[in-house]
């Protein structure tokens, strides 16, 4: 073996930081009693190159300088201690493990018992002890050189309320599309490719949400079944770019195969948000695998019960990192801040989030998580969205999480995908959530902004799934504990699954385009599910998690146009137009000179809506009236923002209603710019309408007007 100088080096920065001569290397390891440092010449090394005892220790920090040491350079830990499961330790010095803060992942785990810190199949389970080596069936850690040349690249910075969100998975979105290269598709270059470019900028979105690319693992029971975790929710290193989604073959090239894209992403004004996982990790409850944290110091990461044996689940997946330990935080905070600072990104969702909230057991918007967040310089400078529940007892947190918050809406979800099936009692429920939820926001001096706005996620039915199937389909899956139609509020039409029938055809196609202006007219932050505008089937399979197939891949070569236009058109009118995307909430007063409220609801009748209408649980179709006056914000050199008045009829009913339109003191001229039940969308060209003049509404459609004055 070569030999190689130790000088004692930093405690910080945690990970590996090479400076042009050497590395830097430093891992917190509380109750550790050794900690050795091994270097690889490939990712499966049947044994290590190099072992070298750290010596230093400094704040429950072991650190070493090692000099020479370049980029590219494969290594991992063995850490010492005592291994009493009882007692919360999980010690074993026979495993090679992955560094917490390593920057870059080379290979994948290929499942062997060695893997497990237990003696696999033993009667005493996780009690008993290992002694077999896992170092040639780990990934390792890989050594990378951070420099960049950014150019000029600036975030977009796009203001809430100017932000559409398109939640997508780096792999499905070009990994079957003709124009991009077959070398980089399903990766970052892919996506960064003109080609996927123009297509973002021509659909008019304004950030791409993007599901997990932390470096990630696949479970056992998956890999044995052939299949793998699509989605990535089983993050292993946080601070690591998945080597899934590059194209490059050189140790650590996903960084900065990763930065291209981001770059690429900003230069063309759209926004880079990562949805992220720290609320658990890939490494599962005690039974599971020892392969960074567990091994490194099990009680002072994860979150564990009285009897310290076993793992608090507030995640279902067996464990959760402990956000309260001062260790934890900091770690969280150093992966947000390096993704901000050295990777560009412009936000986050976090998943979960309801558990990082959590203290001893209760969610607490106060928590040590939020209050680090709100003092951060940096990080309480991007968007932080919150999907605000976990699967812990009193998780569902939806409207409590702190200002300058964003939170997943799944009561907007909910509501309007029961209000489209024609659940009765909705008119109240469906105002508040069209209007951006002011029941959950508003008394916490919030925004509408608030409000993520969502009808599909990655997480249950396709938009053209949700109209053709009443129940799952997911025969393939392993892990499905979802409970069909009570989860997810969908309605076939009349037919399960596809069909022939050129009526239920049509219904369906006009449901989801009631379903798009639904979200795109609505107060708060649109989410579009990348696909839905193309009118993308996963065939009723509700939870693709584990799918990487053509199941979960966008179908390019099946691409609904008029859908895809109808959507393109949608979200232009939307940020045309500031009525429709509001900064502030609407106050119910009256503005400007014509003595008209900034809102106003309206029965068929042109009358507005009173207590008992409200209540009145066969209702199913409402009128909206916007005022283009009732704009509470200023523009950006603080001038008064005036727009169009529109007024919108939602009908839910399956027949056709006559709306008569409000008096002239709302509006003289209406042009009608939308109608979902003739496939009309045009800003300009439709029929025209004079006040207190009938309309006719066709069932179960959307038809949207705007003021001539």
């Amino acid at each position: 073996m070569p030999e190689y100088l130790q000088f004692p080096g930093d405690a910080y920065p945690l990970g590996a930081t090479w400076d042009g001569n050497g590395v830097n290397f430093a891992i917190y390891a509380e109750n550790a009693t050794a900690v050795d440092l091994c270097f690889f010449d490939h990712e499966h090394s049947e044994t290590e190159t190099v072992r070298i005892s750290i010596q230093e220790r400094s704040h429950q920090i072991w650190h070493a300088y090692i000099p020479d040491i370049q980029p590219g350079q494969l290594y991992g830990y063995r850490v010492y201690g005592p291994y009493k499961p009882q007692n919360g330790h999980r010690f074993n010095g026979n495993k090679v493990l992955l560094d917490p803060y390593a920057k870059a992942v080379a290979g994948n785990i290929q499942w062997n018992p060695a893997l497990f810190g237990y003696q696999l199949g033993s009667d005493e389970a996780d009690l008993s002890f290992s002694e077999l080596d896992n170092v040639a069936f780990v990934p390792k850690s890989v050594v990378v050189d951070p420099s960049y040349d950014w150019e000029d690249d600036r975030s977009p910075k796009t203001d809430y309320h100017q932000t559409v969100i398109y939640e997508m998975h780096v792999k499905g979105f070009t990994k079957t599309h003709p124009g991009i290269p077959e070398n980089i598709k399903g990766t970052y270059a892919g996506l960064a490719h003109p080609t996927s470019i123009n297509y973002l900028k021509e659909l008019g979105v304004t950030a791409v949400e993007l599901m997990p690319v932390h470096q990630c693992i696949s479970d056992h029971h998956l890999v044995e079944k052939g299949l793998s975790n699509y989605w990535g929710y089983n993050t292993i290193a946080f601070f690591a770019p998945d080597s899934r989604f590059a194209s490059s073959d050189i140790r650590g090239g996903q960084l900065n195969e990763f930065k291209d894209m981001v770059k690429a992403l900003h230069k063309a004004g759209i926004e880079v948000i990562l949805d992220v996982v720290y609320n658990h990790t890939g490494e599962g409850n005690e039974l599971g695998p020892t392969l960074s944290f567990k091994g490194i110091d099990n009680s002072s990461y994860y979150r564990l019960e009285e009897n310290k044996r076993y793992y608090t689940d507030y995640t279902g997946t067996g464990n959760t990192l402990n956000s309260m330990l001062p260790n934890v935080l900091r770690f969280m905070m150093d992966s947000l801040r390096y993704w901000i600072t050295e990777m560009h990104v412009d936000g986050f969702r976090f998943d979960l989030a309801s558990t990082l909230a959590r203290e001893l057991h209760e969610v607490n918007r106060l928590s040590a998580f939020f209050d680090i967040i709100h003092q951060d310089p940096i990080i309480s400078q991007v968007k932080l969205i919150a999907e605000p529940w976990d699967v812990g007892e009193g998780g569902y947190q939806v409207g409590k999480f702190p200002p300058d918050w964003a939170e997943w809406n799944g009561m907007y979800r909910d509501v309007m995908r029961d209000y489209w099936r024609g659940n009765p009692n909705m008119l109240g429920e469906f105002a508040q959530r069209f209007l951006g939820s002011p029941d959950l926001y508003e008394g916490d001096y919030r925004r509408p902004t608030a409000s993520i706005n969502f009808i599909t996620a990655h997480d249950g039915f396709t938009l053209h799934d949700l109209v053709s199937y009443n129940h799952k389909h997911n025969e393939a899956n392993l892990d499905d504990n979802t409970d069909g139609e009570s989860h997810n509020k969908s309605w076939n039409c009349g037919a399960e699954g596809e069909t022939d029938d050129v009526n239920i055809i049509n219904l369906r196609n006009q449901q989801k385009r009631n379903f798009l202006a639904t979200l795109f007219l609505s107060q708060g932050i649109p989410m579009l599910v990348s696909g839905d505008e193309m009118g993308k089937t996963q065939h009723g399979n509700n939870n693709t998690y584990c799918q990487d197939n053509e199941i979960s891949w966008l179908e390019w070569s099946n691409v609904d146009q008029s859908l895809l236009h109808f959507t393109k058109e949608l979200i232009k009118l939307r940020l045309n137009h500031p009525s429709l995307r509001r900064r502030k909430w609407f106050k119910g007063k009256e503005v400007g000179d014509d003595g008209v409220k900034d809102v106003a609801w309206f029965t068929p009748d042109g009358n507005p809506m009173k207590g008992h209408n409200w209540e009145k649980d066969f209702a199913r179709s409402i009128g909206i009236y916007f005022h283009g006056e009732g704009i509470q914000s200023k523009g950006p050199m603080g001038e008064d923002i005036y727009d169009n008045h529109f007024f919108i009829i939602f009908n839910a009913h399956f027949e056709s209603l006559e709306y008569k339109l409000p008096k002239e003191d709302y509006g003289k001229t209406w042009r009608k710019i939308i109608d979902t039940a003739n496939n009309e969308i045009s800003p300009s060209d439709l029929e025209t309408f004079s006040a207190t003049e009938t309309i006719i509404t066709s069932g179960r459609s959307v038809v949207v007007l705007k003021s001539e004055e």
